[in-house]
């Protein structure tokens, strides 16, 4: 049976690739036994994504490398990785934010050009009052941005920040080149236009644009936010714009700059994004918690964190940061249940049966029971090949996905496939080997579809497309 175009065109595309490990942690880099720590993940390559089907699977653990998709097993790490968002509606800055914002639009303003402009363009004194009373976060940003300012007079800088398709150029690189090599710390044989290319300029995401709720138009898709100052680009913010989200990617800038805190700039821009254009959720990427450079990332409040094996989202308060430094894999659905337990069995009853979730909470994981929970020991043992049957993912201890009992009732045969042998897209029950093959046997066709639903989530099925066609290096 062939899929027509319409219905094509709503898919995603992606390359199965498994579930494997790297041998070496880039967080930490330790060693046991002469080994490096290994961190299982699964793989896939995503040759087209709709924005809308990106968060979904980012709400199930999921991130991208250019074109590469990646979930990685928490409980199978030496740093198990966690995903973040944060509320832009509830954020308020803190005071390092708020002197970090003040510090950067001074310089690029001027001390001469603010007391010019309060005599030639006087402010009420309910602005005044309100300016001194109220940090407002999208006005300050905007702030010393060239086509805010009132002229004459002139500021000392000429300040711009606009959002331009993730192409490569030569002036992104030059930052680029610069940012790698000299924050951090990269020798220059490693750095590559190339390189730059395949992690910050592909990206497998569809641009476009939808109307939100509230009737105003969101941009979709991958872009480069550009800071320039005075015609010259300074720092570069690599966002995916979904749905209902800024996706933060890379945020790279040139060292010149480092003693005006781009990065927490950074940061607060994208924040006021997702809030003035009604993203409402900014997600930082990942969050590693025994990383001290991922550390920065929690200083930005409300944030909630992705339960790896119920897919809901719980604060991230100072309850869920103690657990973080208690434990080496968290759970926090299973805590729950078990303090419910331990409760019950006292006769007492505290009313947490269910969590305290944000409006838009992500929706519960079908599917197994929780695995056991992997103390430091059982992590070494896992890494030693006692834990895992091969690198089949169906066998694996990964949170948050099915069992193989569950998949092989999960009805896989109107999946659509792509190949090299048909122009045509197809469905799966017309492969030869369909009926003859089971997802039990690792390593066939069917065993490595199975592990592709399972990771992405069976109920997503009707909106991927397997695409075995082969790939240009």
């Amino acid at each position: 049976m062939q899929v027509p175009g319409e219905v094509a065109a709503q898919h995603s595309f992606l390359f199965p690739i498994g579930y494997d490990n790297s041998s070496e942690c880039g967080y930490c880099r330790r060693s046991r036994g002469g080994q490096f720590a290994k961190r299982y993940s699964y793989y896939a390559i995503a040759t087209s994504l709709t924005p809308a089907f990106y968060q979904k699977i980012v709400d199930r653990c999921w991130r991208r490398s250019g074109t590469l998709l990646y979930r990685p097993n928490p409980r199978h790490s030496c740093c198990p990785h966690y995903t973040l968002r944060l509320d832009s509606t509830q954020f308020k800055p803190t005071k390092d934010q708020r002197q970090a914002v003040n510090r950067f639009n001074r310089h690029i303003i001027g001390d001469t050009y603010v007391r010019e402009a309060a005599r030639l363009h006087p402010r009420s004194r309910a602005e005044v009052r309100r300016r001194h009373n109220v940090f407002d976060l999208v006005e300050r940003i905007h702030e010393p941005e060239a086509q805010a300012l009132k002229t004459p007079p002139t500021p000392d800088h000429d300040f711009t920040v606009t959002l331009e398709p993730d192409t490569f150029t030569e002036e992104k690189y030059e930052v680029f080149e610069n940012y790698q090599r000299v924050v951090h710390r990269e020798p220059p044989e490693k750095i590559s236009r190339n390189g730059f290319k395949r992690f910050l300029c592909n990206s497998p995401l569809s641009r476009g644009v939808m109307v939100g709720p509230d009737g105003r138009e969101r941009q979709l898709g991958s872009f480069h936010q550009c800071y320039r100052i005075d015609g010259k680009l300074v720092a570069v913010g690599v966002l995916d714009l979904l749905p209902d989200c800024v996706s933060a990617v890379y945020f790279l800038y040139h060292e010149s700059i480092h003693w005006l805190n781009p990065g927490k700039l950074g940061a607060l821009r994208e924040i006021a994004l997702a809030r003035e254009a009604g993203y409402r959720w900014w997600y930082p990427g990942y969050y590693v918690h025994n990383c001290a450079k991922m550390r920065y990332k929690i200083e930005y409040k409300p944030q909630y964190v992705l339960d790896p094996e119920d897919l809901r989202w719980y604060p991230l308060d100072k309850e869920a940061l103690a657990r973080f430094d208690k434990a080496h894999y968290v759970c926090f659905s299973r805590d729950m249940r078990e303090h419910e337990q331990v409760s019950h069995d006292d006769g007492i009853h505290d009313g947490t049966a269910e969590p305290p979730l944000p409006e838009a909470a992500g929706t519960c994981a079908s599917g197994a029971g929780p695995p056991e929970e992997a103390d430091e020991d059982d992590v070494d043992e896992y890494e030693e090949g006692e834990g895992e049957e091969g690198t089949f993912l169906l066998s694996s201890s990964m949170p948050g996905i099915p069992s193989l009992a569950e998949m092989e009732q999960v009805n896989m045969d109107g999946l659509v496939l792509r190949s090299d042998f048909s122009d045509n897209l197809i469905v799966a029950s017309h492969l030869v080997s369909w009926d003859t093959e089971k997802i039990s046997d690792f390593g066939t066709l069917k065993s490595r579809i199975a592990e592709l639903v399972a990771a992405v989530g069976p109920d997503l099925i009707g909106e991927i497309c397997i695409d075995f066609r082969r790939r240009s290096s």
